[in-house]
């Protein structure tokens, strides 16, 4: 058994719903499944599970991981113990019971880049976000939402957005269906309470009429707001609910030891003391491309040089940057670095509609079809790839870009059709002669073989777009043994003697790997934009910001930082609570870069 404090105790003893609020590390997690152990021996019937949400896959890993880790749970009570998220919860009862509320009997899920191509011909009606008025803004989401609803109601094709929504419809309006949830989970912990949306609350309320709600939450670490988070959460379930209410917040069992935790907690108030943090290094580097990026290499080399020698098994060092342009940035920049310095093998946590939508390209090449119209279907999913990459916000470019392949198109079989020779100068010529190519290649039956065959192809070939498909499909990680993608593939296969299948197996194996929580916490290097560090851990994190541009001395740009434009603006408190995440993610040392000539202005001490 764990030594615990007097505080975590009391979450053992406690009865009733109940709001567990602590720092990061302070044992939230730890004491939560401790108290789900204990309620499997002695609260649970028969067919009765506990479960655990959480947000995203990653944070669910996490949770396996402690769960795993926990020695005095028996095997009985973590098999009682569920962990899943919010979005696949929720799937699991619209599946059920969603034509109670006027979606289809038969339902697919509309995954994000699906999403962001069947809502593309709205967006490309409206200036960029940035440049929208208000009235515009309403008038672009009004219309967004009404083609979502059009698409689950009439096609059954629901996105994500639609599911905590229309669940929490259903429980509020059908006791038979809460009291069916709440039969089989009496018990409910909701990990990251602080950052639950309007929606995810008011299904939670509702399943707190029945069910026994614990909720995990940290105030500071509220750094959603932009997708709905209300600092006022916490209080609405202290109404609603009346739970006891247990301040883990004094504990540290990340990062024993050390200053880190103190460190972000002084972020906060931007006072800091003058003696050094134990855990807490400041690199300065030169405010150019080429010495920042130098600077980062050199860091990471030590970082994982250090790790290594400490003979951690599973070493993992983090890489948080403030912006997902960063996260290519650095992801490129690892791969490719300057001088004799070899590839840093890393993993990159970029957002994954340009690479899930470049992967259905290859998908759609493996099964090599040669039937009348096959270019024309190639031609419709390239064009899907420019539509969706940009998800919700599609640029200019690639929605010109698809609109000129398709204007291709109708020329190139206008002058097949009168037998007339192509143009020599269409946009489609060199598009034609990388998938004749790709057409006569010899496929083997080994998915990751061909798979990386037609990617170099493409890569190599004379179409500069596809081309770029490839690189983009290089952020896929679906085809290491025994997953869901390579073994579908590989069933094609030996079902076909060829991957008849592929484009179909490629979009079920994504849909699957959205909800899949069998993921091992992450480990070697990887590179994420700092949101995505939420609830995650590492051994080391290595914080990395953009630097101003000058002219003549004078700063005209100043892109990729912490806080927008490295300026003061009122308390900042959104970008001190991400700062403090992102600090707080390490276990043993955070490393904080930024530019020599512009530090950070979180740094600075508050006067």
């Amino acid at each position: 058994m764990v030594d615990l404090t007097e505080a975590q105790k009391d979450v053992l003893k406690a009865e009733g719903h109940q709001l567990v609020v602590g720092g990061p590390g302070s044992g939230k997690t730890t004491v939560s499944i401790l108290k789900a152990a204990k309620i499997a021996r002695e609260k649970l019937k028969p067919g009765q599970r506990i479960l655990f949400l959480s947000f995203a896959r990653a944070t669910v890993s996490r949770v396996f991981e402690a769960i795993d880790e926990e020695r005095s749970v028996t095997k009985e009570e973590k098999k009682l113990i569920e962990v899943d998220t919010y979005h696949s919860f929720f799937w699991r009862i619209l599946k059920a019971h969603g034509y109670l509320v006027g979606f289809p009997r038969r339902m697919t899920i509309l995954t994000p880049p699906n999403e962001a191509i069947a809502l593309s011909v709205i967006r490309s009606g409206f200036k960029a976000n940035s440049k929208l008025s208000p009235e515009e803004k309403a008038q672009k989401a009004a219309l967004e939402v009404a083609e979502r609803t059009r698409l689950a109601t009439e096609e059954g094709k629901v996105c994500f957005d639609l599911f905590a929504e229309r669940v929490a419809v259903l429980l509020h309006g059908s006791t038979k269906v809460r009291d069916l949830v709440s039969t089989m989970y009496p018990f409910i912990i909701l990990d990251e309470f602080q950052d639950t949306s309007a929606e995810q609350w008011r299904a939670v309320e509702a399943i707190g009429r029945s069910s026994t709600l614990i909720a995990l939450a940290d105030p500071e670490q509220r750094i959603f707001d932009f997708i709905g988070a209300d600092p006022e959460r916490l209080n609405h379930f202290i109404e609603a609910f009346k739970p006891s209410t247990h301040d883990l917040a004094g504990e540290n069992h990340r990062s024993k030891g050390t200053d880190i935790a103190l460190f972000g907690n002084h972020l906060l108030t931007g006072k800091f003391r003058e003696e050094p943090y134990q855990g807490i290094d400041f690199e300065g580097f030169a405010s150019n491309p080429n010495q920042a990026f130098a600077s980062l290499v050199a860091q990471v080399l030590n970082a994982r040089k250090r790790l290594i020698e400490a003979g951690r098994k599973d070493w993992s060092l983090a890489i948080l940057v403030p912006t997902k342009r960063m996260t290519r940035l650095v992801s490129d920049n690892l791969r490719e670095p300057f001088g004799n310095v070899p590839p840093i093998s890393h993993t990159a946590a970029v957002d994954m509609e340009g690479p899930i939508l470049a992967a259905e390209v290859i998908a759609f090449l493996l099964q090599q079809r040669s039937h009348d119209g096959c270019f024309d279907e190639f031609v419709e999913v390239l064009c899907s790839f420019f539509h969706g990459r940009g998800g919700a916000a599609p640029t200019k470019g690639d929605l010109a870009e698809a609109a000129r392949f398709r204007a291709a198109l109708v020329k190139w079989n206008d002058c097949v059709a009168k037998g007339k020779a192509i143009p020599a100068n269409s946009v489609l010529q060199a598009t034609f002669a990388v998938h004749q190519a790709v057409a006569a290649v010899k496929l083997t039956g080994d998915p990751d073989a061909d798979w990386m065959a037609l990617r170099a192809l493409l890569e190599a070939g004379e179409c500069a777009r596809l081309a770029e498909i490839a690189r983009e499909a290089r952020n896929v990680r679906l085809l290491e043994r025994g997953t869901q993608l390579r073994q579908g593939l590989s069933q094609d296969w030996r079902d076909f003697g060829g991957y008849r299948n592929a484009l179909a197996v490629t979009r079920q194996a994504f849909v699957q790997e959205h909800f899949a929580t069998a993921h091992k916490p992450e480990s070697g290097v990887v590179v994420m934009n700092m949101h995505k560090a939420k609830g995650k851990q590492f051994d080391e994190v290595i914080i990395f910001e953009g630097w101003p541009k000058r002219v003549k001395g004078e700063i005209v740009g100043n892109p990729d930082r912490i806080v927008g434009g490295n300026y003061r603006d009122g308390a900042m408190t959104q970008a001190r609570q991400n700062f403090r995440v992102s600090v707080t993610r390490a276990k043993s040392r955070t490393t904080i870069m930024s530019p020599k000539d512009d530090i950070c202005v979180l740094l600075i001490p508050a006067v």
